[in-house]
């Protein structure tokens, strides 16, 4: 998603793997962190939904 999301902004130009590398190390601690504190509460109402659903 870095990439992607660098390559939007900037375009191939110079310095692209130095400016995605910078997005990703900046990016992946919040991302973990969203993940591991909202994870278990996604998946819960993701469980709920398909038992609604007869799933």
């Amino acid at each position: 998603m870095t990439v992607w999301v660098t390559f939007i902004n900037l375009g191939l130009v110079d310095g692209f793997l130095i400016s995605w590398a910078r997005a990703f190390l900046f990016a992946w601690p919040v991302a973990w962190l969203i993940s591991f504190l909202l994870g278990p509460k996604i998946a819960a109402v993701a469980q709920k939904l398909c038992k609604q659903n007869g799933q």
